[in-house]
């Protein structure tokens, strides 16, 4: 077979989609399950993950997945987040694989928003809408692949898993999905592996691939509450002894601090290949950051080029709310602030709010945890797994090289990585260097790349469950 042929029937010739053509049967399917996901709403505040996982559940029955095959997990308490758990059966010789995507979105407040935020809109060759990346486009792409797999029906070695999961964007939370299925109803869910949201390709200005990145682990997700107490009084009369100022000078303080530098294996093969991909002085910035001692000036460019890389490579404490006194004409008699602690990983929370402690220099100021942050461990980029990763990237982008990342941010693989199920972060999705606007406004992801996803995890978790 021809490669543009070959490509047409798997679906893979997408270029035209973006331009208004005819989408292949399988790109058609993709876009009604896509459509179907973000425009139910599924935030904390008004939506039910519920009624997504309902209909995500009657679209698989319709291709033939039993009731057997299907559960649908609802929470105690929580009649709004329930999750989806599908299962295709292999033949046992290996452990299940799992594919996990959380279906829950951040709020979205219509006045912001230049459009609808629960409409799918396409413009340009772009989707927009909250949850069009973060993360209903891998989940509709992990129904729709699902629904493939159903009807051609290859010979799996390991059960496909597909849990499609509630309240991963709230931390904490006690409705968390992929927390609540390990601990009660593990077996629905057991694997080996995992492939879950964390990855995805960069795009130059030009929308050409630069790098495909797999995600091999996180930062560990922690916020604290500053407080301090004052008896207060007439605001006519002050005492220099004030609750608002003792807290603002720690917070000025702790925002002229930098933790540590530190890389791990992953960090550290970050920056080697991305050194070989970038070019002129950033490359040679991150060529110089692997040097013992790093190169500081070199840091302090990446980091002006952008914040990721301070993130990157030390833990970030960061002042994220304030909330200070009760009327006009009274001191203060409280003040209080969050911080959210973004933790490298195996640094103990124990040292980073002891660290809190000393930059703070303060004794009025009382650190709280807010919740309890999850340690896991960076799971190993196996040579199995980076040989299918690798091979399938670059048969799909010709020499764009496959990149290992740390996510800065958290995902539910914290979860299955602790509980032993190791979890990459891997979809296929590529975004220009803008972003991908999740948790903001305008979210948004091209149409080329949620079709060339799809694909890609078509292809991936295929070859993994029949290898």
């Amino acid at each position: 077979m021809k490669r543009a042929a070959w490509l047409l029937a798997t679906g893979l010739m997408v270029a035209g989609a973006a331009h208004g053509a005819a989408l292949t049967p399988v790109q058609k399917q993709l876009r009604e399950i896509y459509q179907e996901l973000v425009e139910t709403n599924t935030t904390d505040s008004a939506g039910s993950c519920t009624v997504a996982a309902t209909k995500m559940a009657k679209r698989l029955k319709a291709a033939g997945y039993s009731d057997a095959d299907l559960r649908i997990v609802v929470p105690p308490g929580g009649p709004a987040k329930g999750n989806l758990v599908a299962r295709l059966k292999g033949d046992g010789s290996a452990k299940p694989l799992l594919l996990l995507a959380h279906i829950d979105v951040v709020e979205a407040k219509r006045e912001d928003w230049t459009r609808d935020p629960f409409k799918l809109i396409e413009e340009d060759g772009v989707f927009y809408a909250r949850g069009a990346s973060d993360d209903k486009a891998m989940a509709a792409a992990f129904v729709a692949n699902m629904i493939r797999y159903k009807k051609e029906k290859p010979a799996l070695k390991r059960d496909l898993v597909m849990a499609l999961t509630c309240d991963e964007e709230l931390v904490p939370s006690k409705f968390d999905g992929a927390e609540y299925l390990l601990k009660h109803h593990r077996p629905l869910i057991d694997a080996e592996l995992a492939l879950n949201e964390g990855g995805g390709g960069m795009l130059d200005k030009n929308d050409k691939p630069v790098r495909h990145g797999i995600q091999a682990g996180e930062k560990v997700y922690q916020s604290f509450q500053l407080e301090v107490t004052n008896p207060g009084g007439h605001s006519s009369a002050p005492y220099r002894d004030n609750a608002i100022y003792h807290l603002a000078d720690g917070l000025s303080r702790l925002g002229q601090f930098a933790f540590p530098f530190k890389l791990s294996d992953v960090t550290r093969a970050f920056y080697q290949r991305m050194s070989t991909i970038e070019q002129g002085q950033v490359a040679a910035d991150m060529k110089a950051i692997l040097a013992d001692p790093p190169d500081q000036a070199a840091l302090e460019r990446l980091y002006a080029l952008h914040p990721m890389h301070n993130s990157t490579v030390r833990t970030t404490c960061v002042a994220t709310k304030v909330d200070a006194g009760h009327a006009d004409n009274a001191l203060p008699q409280r003040a209080r602030a969050t911080v959210n602690c973004r933790i490298l990983p195996g640094e103990p929370i124990d040292e980073v709010q002891a660290t809190l402690q000393r930059v703070l220099a303060d004794d009025k100021i009382k650190i709280t945890r807010i919740g309890e942050g999850v340690i896991s461990p960076m799971p190993p980029l196996t040579p199995a797994l980076m040989k299918a990763v690798e091979e399938i990237s670059n048969d799909m982008w010709p020499g764009v090289p496959v990149v290992p990342t740390m996510s800065t941010g958290g995902t539910d693989g914290r979860f299955l990585n602790n509980a032993g199920i190791w979890t990459y972060g891997i979809s296929g999705m590529f975004h220009g260097p803008e972003g991908s606007g999740a948790h903001g406004l305008n979210e948004h992801i091209r149409v080329k790349s949620l079709y060339d996803g799809q694909e890609y995890l078509y292809r991936l978790a295929k070859r993994l469950a029949t290898e």
